[in-house]
């Protein structure tokens, strides 16, 4: 236990430098002050839950990262569905803020609404017929195939027909785009 508290002051300090951030500008983002954050990265101060939640946030890690948490052995990954109000099911697949995040979805049959949002959004059909609006655009996708967008412009996914559409969806929140190498 002593060694976990001890590494998360030089792991704080290292996720700060990665993101090429000063204390100031840490401290502006979490309310913290630099001579805490300072104490934090030196080992000076042992750091609380209160501490480490507004940290993670910002360096954009999850908690068990940030603390280094050690594997339980259970390689087993435990997903939890949420269902929505139109019938459709979500299953997160990433809990990290401020990254891409990405979802498997299974959509039920509803009208088309569109809405605008920052972002970059990718969508990959797994099984059934996707529709989607994008602007003034209408596609119809089948399993295997991907479509990338940028979410400030109108748009709507959902099943082509009467049957559920199982995707995957991954949502980058500040407009992220798709690297590919071949």
């Amino acid at each position: 236990m002593e060694q976990t508290l001890a590494d998360i002051g030089p792991r704080l300090r290292a996720l700060r430098h990665d993101r090429q951030m000063t204390l100031e500008g840490v401290a502006a983002e979490t309310g913290l002050s630099v001579s805490v954050l300072s104490r934090l990265e030196s080992g000076k101060r042992s750091p609380t839950l209160e501490v480490l939640i507004p940290l993670a946030r910002v360096h954009r890690v999850g908690l068990d990262q940030l603390i280094g948490a050690p594997a339980t052995g259970d390689p087993r990954i435990h997903l939890t569905p949420r269902r929505r109000p139109n019938g459709s099911i979500v299953v997160p697949l990433t809990h990290y803020p401020g990254r891409v995040q990405v979802f498997k979805q299974v959509i039920g049959p509803h009208e088309p609404r569109l809405v605008t949002h920052a972002g970059y959004e990718w969508l990959y059909v797994l099984a059934g017929h996707l529709r989607l609006i994008v602007g003034e655009r209408e596609l119809a996708l089948d399993a295997g195939e991907i479509a990338e967008f940028d979410t400030s412009e109108p748009h709507w996914f959902g099943p082509a027909d009467d049957q559920a559409v199982e995707i995957l969806h991954m949502f980058g929140p500040h407009g992220d785009q798709a690297r590919t190498r071949t």
